[in-house]
């Protein structure tokens, strides 16, 4: 029998985190998650930050618990981190943190957003240049702000690693900046897998700040010595530290098992819905520019055109304005029963509308946009999940009929994981809008996607496509047929 092989993936989300063993054995992947804790933006005078510190000591708590979950004279072959997109830390040559890391969701970035967006042929140029829309999250946005309000910080920073990047760093020791984590951040070339100059020169942002990104499966090398001593764990000491696809949603799509003729659409649900497909070559255009697609890349070197429908953050935020909100899985599945059986809304939101970005009450702004068309906004917290269940089902829907028409593809089936892909009104929502199945994984898509790209890269399993069949023989679906 084969020697089983342990990984640990790092699984950081903008609303909690995971530490997972992965054990690779007879072509077989299982997981254990070891450690989960939460994670929250903090607002400090007007602006909204990471607690990374508070992250990185979890990350190490996991990685504790993950070693004594080893058998007996196991060692951990590999560590790899993902996270979400476009935010960053700003570093001195010494590697020490030389600004606080902000959050995506701080509103600091809407002026140069609506500057960019009154003037077409900058959008236009910087679209052609990076394959990324104008959208207030942007890494490019982000940093434009931080040059412009405080440009001393160009005396200070000698390095920009993206999450993933630092985290990766804190463990290895090196610093380097990864291809899928750095095509969120509208800096990237959408035509080669380096730096865009236009977009650096646009947005004001020192191009010494960065390193040529390096591909998914890239080794970094093994734990620095001051991360293993302050493990004091032996079995994690030999550990190789793996570029992963840094952002959490490539991780998602490689753990896919996708058909090979590309005739699937992909939705990986959490707080975001990132809807989109793999290709060969970017869907640019002002078409694209027009619908927002993104061109994120696979950690090949591929890309991944994506759009970004809100997900399930409307439901995550109307949820804290609840006392009866569900507490446990029980509960879940009861309220997802009492808003199955209600009736489908008279009318579905605008899931696009930006005030659902970041509100101080999401039941608020939802009722605004009813109130607005003169619908009375529901009774109760199943009227809620059922009329927001629907309405991202639709804009799902929506995404894949716009992408179908851009690129002259037909879609066949929508593959979902995700936190998403475990609540069944969203999916079959889906499945009604878009007239397709959707076919729902039990499956932990970023840690699993996260452990395929480090067995690959140890030479564990051969290559994405191998992994991807072994996945999809041993793997749990459902299937969700439209109805009318």
């Amino acid at each position: 029998m084969a020697k089983a092989i342990y990984s640990a993936a790092v699984d950081l989300g903008a609303t909690s985190g995971r530490v997972i063993l992965g054990t690779w054995a007879g072509n077989r992947l299982a997981l254990t998650e070891a450690h989960r804790f939460p994670n929250a933006f903090r607002s400090l005078n007007g602006h909204d930050y990471w607690d990374v510190g508070g992250l990185w000591h979890e990350v190490q708590t996991g990685l504790r618990k993950l070693a004594a979950l080893l058998p007996r004279g196991a060692k951990l072959a590999s560590i790899g981190v993902d996270c979400w997109g476009v935010d960053y830390a700003l570093l001195n040559d010494a590697g020490r943190l030389v600004f606080p890391v902000h959050a995506y969701r701080d509103a600091r970035t809407q002026p140069g957003l609506k500057r960019l967006g009154n003037t077409r042929a900058a959008l236009a140029r910087i679209y052609a240049a990076t394959g990324i829309p104008n959208v207030f999250y942007n890494s490019s946005l982000q940093l434009e702000e931080v040059v412009a309000s405080c440009p001393a910080v160009e005396d200070l920073a000698t390095r920009c690693l993206f999450l993933p990047d630092y985290f990766n760093y804190l463990l290895s020791g090196r610093m380097a900046n990864e291809l899928t984590i750095a095509s969120t951040t509208q800096l990237l070339d959408v035509n080669s897998t380096d730096w865009s100059r236009p977009a650096l020169d646009h947005f004001r942002i020192p191009s010494q700040w960065f390193s040529k990104p390096v591909l998914a499966g890239t080794k970094l090398g093994r734990l620095s010595a001051g991360t293993r001593e302050a493990l004091a764990a032996p079995a994690l000491e030999a550990a190789q530290v793996i570029a992963v696809p840094g952002h959490d949603t490539a991780c998602a799509y490689d753990a896919m098992p996708a058909a090979p003729d590309g005739s699937d659409l992909y939705i990986s649900s959490g707080t975001w819905s990132l809807v989109g497909y793999e290709s060969e070559k970017p869907l640019l255009g002002a078409e694209a520019l027009a619908a927002r697609v993104a061109n994120e890349r696979i950690g090949d070197g591929r890309y991944r055109p994506l759009t970004n429908v809100i997900g399930l953050w409307l439901l995550e935020c109307t949820l804290k304005e609840f006392a009866s909100r569900p507490a446990n899985d029980r509960e879940w599945s009861a309220l997802i029963a009492a808003a199955e059986k209600l009736p489908a809304p008279a009318q579905l939101l605008d899931v696009t509308d930006p005030a659902f970005s970041n509100p101080k009450s999401m039941r608020a702004a939802i009722d605004a946009q009813l109130r607005k068309r003169k619908v009375a906004p529901p009774k109760n917290l199943a009227g809620y999940t059922r009329l927001i269940c629907d309405s991202l089902g639709r804009g799902h829907a929506d995404a894949m009929r716009a992408f179908e028409k851009m690129s002259g593809r037909t879609f066949k089936r929508i593959l979902i994981v995700g936190g998403g892909s475990k609540n069944r009104l969203l999916c079959q929502a889906t499945a009604n809008a878009a007239g397709l199945p959707v076919l729902s994984f039990a499956l932990e898509g970023t840690a699993v996607g996260n452990l395929a790209r480090q067995l690959i890269a140890i030479g564990a399993v051969k290559d994405l496509p191998t992994f991807r069949r072994h996945l999809a023989a041993n793997l749990k679906q459902t299937v969700f047929k439209p109805q009318a």
